[in-house]
């Protein structure tokens, strides 16, 4: 059951890897605008299933500390990331928001029932050194004149892995409310759209089937499966396993001609696997005992 979730999890992060792509494939449209639509579109097949199963809407009933909890998750977590984008060089925001996977690491000993390990923090932190390998290619100059910026970022990582940290408390709470925590997200961006930015919409079918793409799984479907992953996996192994995103991006653009591969491609995979692997001791012990335990 542990082993099913977690990998259930880790499809959340092969979504997030196609993010990069369908971005750059979607066109000129601002980030708020952009994302209230695609989490429009995410929303969409849970509004299906509790349409087909009118019964489920009463899992949407939960208490405001679960609301809280989810759209200050989705929406703050994205809120923050392109306040950080607008206000600090993209390489820089990036590395520092992309902290959260080793705070959920290292968060998780607060949870109960978990055990943090040296191999944990090891396997976080290798992923993070891949990052900055596959982020950082081009070099890092971190400027105070752009302070705002970084300190977005960070909050922007505190927030994801606390959302992340939280979920897993509310393991009784259905995925369902994640139908609700994308439809308040969408709304969230939409006013922020229409506060801050210039409407732009896709020019062409190409960049609509790219939004569509966005929505349905990288800002859709990866959020229920993360919600899934958390609550009813192994979280220290999602929280590491998380850095093969960027990795899986980067090789993704190398795929489709958009980045060329190289040497710190191939370091920076070495890396981010082995930290995965090495966070990942518990589960494969529990593996090769189960057999012993039987006879």
């Amino acid at each position: 059951m542990k082993l099913r979730a977690t990998l259930i999890g880790f499809t959340a992060i092969l979504m997030w890897s196609f993010l990069a792509l369908f971005t750059a494939a979607s066109g000129r449209m601002p980030p708020f605008q952009l994302s209230a639509v695609c989490f429009a579109i995410g929303s969409i097949p849970g509004l299906v299933v509790l349409t087909l199963n009118p019964a489920r809407l009463a899992l949407l009933k939960q208490p405001a500390k679960v609301w809280i909890t989810g759209i200050a998750g989705l929406f703050g977590y994205h809120f923050l990331y392109f306040t950080a984008l607008r206000n600090a060089p993209a390489v820089e925001a990036g590395l520092v928001a992309y902290l959260w996977p080793l705070l959920i690491v290292v968060g998780s000993a607060l949870l109960p029932g978990e055990r943090l390990r040296w191999y944990h923090v090891a396997g976080a932190l290798a992923g993070l050194c891949g990052t900055f390998l596959i982020v950082g290619r081009n070099g890092v100059e971190f400027d105070g004149a752009y302070a705002i910026g970084y300190g977005a970022a960070f909050l922007c990582a505190f927030t994801w892995s606390g959302y992340s940290l939280l979920t897993r408390r509310f393991d009784a709470v259905s995925t369902d409310v994640v139908t609700g925590f994308c439809l308040a997200t969408s709304m969230l961006s939409l006013f922020c759209h229409l506060g801050l930015e210039t409407t732009v919409w896709p020019a062409t079918v190409f960049e609509w089937v790219a939004v569509a793409g966005l929505g349905l799984f990288p800002v859709g479907a990866a959020f229920y499966a993360w919600d899934y992953g958390v609550k009813n996996g192994d979280i220290q192994i999602l929280g590491a396993a998380s850095y093969a995103a960027p990795l899986l991006s980067t090789l993704i653009l190398v795929l489709f001609g958009f980045a060329e591969l190289g040497w710190r491609i191939a370091f920076a995979c070495l890396l981010v696997t082995g930290g995965a692997v090495l966070a990942a001791q518990d589960m494969f012990r529990r593996k090769i005992q189960q057999p012993v335990a039987a006879e």
